[in-house]
């Protein structure tokens, strides 16, 4: 469809922020490698375009959730590791071993699900064994994982490339949980050597709150999502190990802008949108903005006093988000017209709204910020400030 037919809503990705956020990951975590996490589609801002930028800036390999992520990865070009991060379904390991992606296995099923799928076109293949170090999503439990890891090593078709685990509480950096994890994982690299088996590859268990906080966890290559695309995992979390680097600043990456559709001047105690729960105080002029729920905007985004830019000015919302839009409260005389440009996420003047923001107004993380916004909103990559 033209874009002349199409709302003018969209996020601007800008590649060269991602570029030099994993240059300064990969500053922080030296001599530990990057690997780049771009699973749902990474963070919602277009996996291909941002694993291309990510391994610009010094990436090594990449990280994804499911086998279709891999595929997608792999249909574009990427030749450079890609690893699952969970085990995939049995049915799911012939397209695992055709695409050469790294399985993570962490069952026995699994390690036998892996070594068929290879036997099938006599190749050996690399998986990686994820250790349940504590936060018991998924993985090994410690006993089980040294199994696992005798049972990949005897395997003729595989090779024993990684092992690996995921912290639970990293991104609360007083919390003494991330030392036991580390203690637990370092427990069994021993038994595993008292064992008499191989060292793998790669040895890693550090997300982006563990990159940057943990340097115990760093090992031979840190796994980095959310602060590749420019946020620290939490409030919690201090720059300054990446100030104390000296590479930069972290940059998000993501903008999301639309215009306005829609001004009407209403009088002093009209009441807007669902619920009628939003009550004007004075007589005002109110904004109809063409984006929802359905495309990523938190219905609670107004229970919880979200804002948005227009005219460089920060402008609250109107009352109960709705499935594809939303009104501002503009003030009286604003002067916003229909065609202006509003900013939900990113700056404007002066002022800057963050995926930060809006997850401490619903309480929830920048994480589900970003990945929530929907695929109905066109992603338009850019360098710096002018477009590819």
């Amino acid at each position: 469809m033209a874009e002349s037919w199409q709302r003018r809503a969209w996020a601007e990705v800008d590649l060269d922020a991602i570029s030099s956020n994993a240059r300064i990951l990969r500053a922080v975590a030296a001599p530990a490698e990057l690997c780049a996490v771009v699973k749902a589609d990474a963070y919602g801002h277009g996996s291909v375009p941002v694993a291309n930028a990510a391994l610009a800036g010094g990436a090594t390999s990449l990280a994804v959730a499911l086998v279709e992520e891999g595929v997608v990865l792999r249909e574009a070009g990427l030749e450079v590791p890609i690893l699952l991060l969970s085990e995939p379904a049995a049915e799911a390991m012939g397209e695992v071993v055709a695409r050469d992606l790294i399985a993570t296995v962490y069952t026995r099923a699994g390690v036998n699900a892996i070594r068929a799928a290879a036997a099938r076109v006599s190749r050996q293949v690399e998986v990686e064994v994820k250790l349940d170090s504590g936060m018991h999503r998924v993985g090994a439990e410690f006993d089980q994982a040294c199994r696992i890891v005798e049972q990949v090593v005897q395997a003729p078709e595989l090779r024993y490339a990684g092992l690996w685990t995921h912290l639970a509480v990293a991104d609360e950096p007083c919390d003494p949980f991330t030392g036991e994890q580390l203690a637990r994982f370092d427990a069994l690299r021993s038994r595993l050597q008292a064992a008499g088996l191989p060292s793998p590859a790669r040895v890693h268990a550090a997300n982006s709150a563990g990159a940057i906080a943990h340097p115990p966890s760093r090992y031979d290559l840190v796994r980095c999502g959310i602060s590749l695309y420019g946020y620290l995992p939490s409030r919690a979390v201090s720059p300054a190990p990446i100030e104390a680097a000296g590479a930069g600043a972290l940059r998000p990456a993501l903008s999301w802008k639309t215009q306005v559709s829609l001004v009407r001047e209403l009088g002093a105690g009209e009441r807007t949108s669902y619920g009628l729960a939003y009550r004007l105080q004075e007589r005002t002029d109110i904004a109809t903005v063409p984006v929802g729920y359905a495309d990523g905007v938190p219905r609670s985004l107004f229970e919880g006093g979200g804002e948005l830019l227009v005219g460089g000015r920060r402008r609250r919302v109107a009352g109960a988000v709705t499935m594809d839009q939303l009104m501002v409260d503009c003030g009286p005389d604003s002067g916003v017209r229909r065609g202006d440009e509003v900013v939900l996420i990113g700056s404007q003047g002066t002022e800057t709204v963050t995926a930060q923001e809006w997850a401490d107004r619903i309480g929830t993380i920048s994480f589900e910020i970003l990945c929530r916004i929907g695929p109905r909103l066109p992603r338009r990559h850019v360098r710096g400030a002018g477009p590819l």
